[in-house]
């Protein structure tokens, strides 16, 4: 399994920006799709954003379309999640997780079953 460690979450104001940061531990990682997922108190762990293993497609879920970016950096083994204009609803653990089959092409339905490493998360709180 691949290993990822995720950074860079924090307490932010409503309409502030983060960058998430998820450092994968092998080459191995360029072959899967990677995921972003989050999950709020109470509420079942969502993918919020995913990316194949070329980076050419990405895929966001309707409630972060157009102010969360995701990307990835194969020479370098990372994963990043960009997040401006950031509400109280976004408030939550963040995941990043590498995909259980390697080289799929089609991520607009992965759920969070479909992933097979996860790192430890990191927490994200956005303040009214």
């Amino acid at each position: 399994q691949v290993q990822l460690v995720e950074s860079g979450g924090g307490l932010v104001q409503a309409g502030g920006s983060l960058r998430l940061s998820c450092a994968a531990s092998e080459g191995t990682f360029t072959r899967y799709a990677m995921g972003w997922l989050r999950q709020a108190p109470g509420k079942e762990r969502e993918v919020v954003a995913a990316i194949t293993w070329s980076g050419g497609i990405t895929y966001y879920v309707d409630s972060v379309k157009g102010r969360f970016t995701i990307s990835r950096d194969n020479a370098k083994n990372m994963v990043y999640l960009q997040m401006n204009s950031l509400k109280p609803e976004d408030t939550a653990i963040y995941y990043c997780a590498a995909d259980r089959l390697p080289l799929r092409r089609t991520i607009a339905t992965l759920t969070r079953w479909d992933f097979g490493s996860w790192g430890q998360g990191t927490q994200v709180i956005v303040s009214s």
